[in-house]
């Protein structure tokens, strides 16, 4: 199944994405790799009803699943077609629902997406589904927050994408209030996380700790994230 055989629709930071047909994409990591875990995790939400693309083949660095239709909940922010507070409210939802389901061991923790920010939901004609499941695992509600919060907060400090970074910004001051005690369980915790993913030059990291001091600030009584 070779990339010239199949129009490339997507692009991540380590995975590109094909059409396979009008149904189906191919989700393939660059770098190789094996999508077993991240396959279970999202067939085991999606047997609890929590809405995900239904995976219909995983081997080594392809994962086969559902075609969505829609923008992105990100897309839909830049274009002012969602409202800040509707789509808070959504991804506050989105992690609540996330956060109740069993975890796949058994173990008194939560399953945990780490990257449930705009960018990851798409806003189809069925409702809200999330999608990217590469970095989930179990642990805790505070922490998938935490890093929710951090990943935004990069993108508002960054200079690289001025809509993005505006329509992150404004979706912060509106998301953070409604989990600011969560966050702040832990937001070090998260940042550390981030500042070890390799995909990050100096800069980032730098948007990095840039952000958690505002993020911080907005979790203990601040009204605004300041994007530099």
């Amino acid at each position: 199944m070779g990339r010239e055989q199949h129009e490339r629709i997507g692009a991540g930071w380590d995975a590109d994405v094909y059409a396979l047909g009008p149904e189906r994409v191919l989700r393939r990591y660059r770098r190789g790799g094996d999508v077993a875990h991240e396959a279970q995790v999202m067939r085991h939400v999606a047997a609890h009803g929590y809405p995900v693309p239904v995976v219909s083949r995983a081997e080594g660095p392809d994962l086969e699943m559902d075609r969505l239709s829609g923008p992105t909940m990100l897309a839909a922010l830049v274009a002012d077609e969602i409202g800040m507070d509707e789509a808070a409210e959504v991804l506050a939802d989105l992690q609540h629902r996330l956060h109740a389901l069993p975890s796949l061991s058994g173990a008194d923790t939560s399953v945990v997406h780490m990257d449930l920010h705009p960018g990851n939901v798409m806003l189809t004609p069925r409702g809200p589904v999330v999608i990217d499941w590469r970095d989930a695992r179990e642990g805790t509600a505070e922490l998938d927050l935490a890093m929710t919060s951090v990943v935004l907060g990069s993108v508002a400090r960054s200079g690289s994408f001025a809509d993005q970074a505006d329509a992150a910004a404004g979706f912060i001051e509106v998301f953070v209030p409604l989990v600011a005690e969560q966050v702040l369980v832990a937001l070090d915790e998260a940042v550390q996380i981030r500042l070890e993913n390799p995909g990050l030059d100096e800069s980032g990291r730098e948007d990095v700790r840039q952000a958690a001091q505002e993020l911080n600030r907005l979790c203990t009584g601040g009204r605004s994230f300041r994007r530099a």
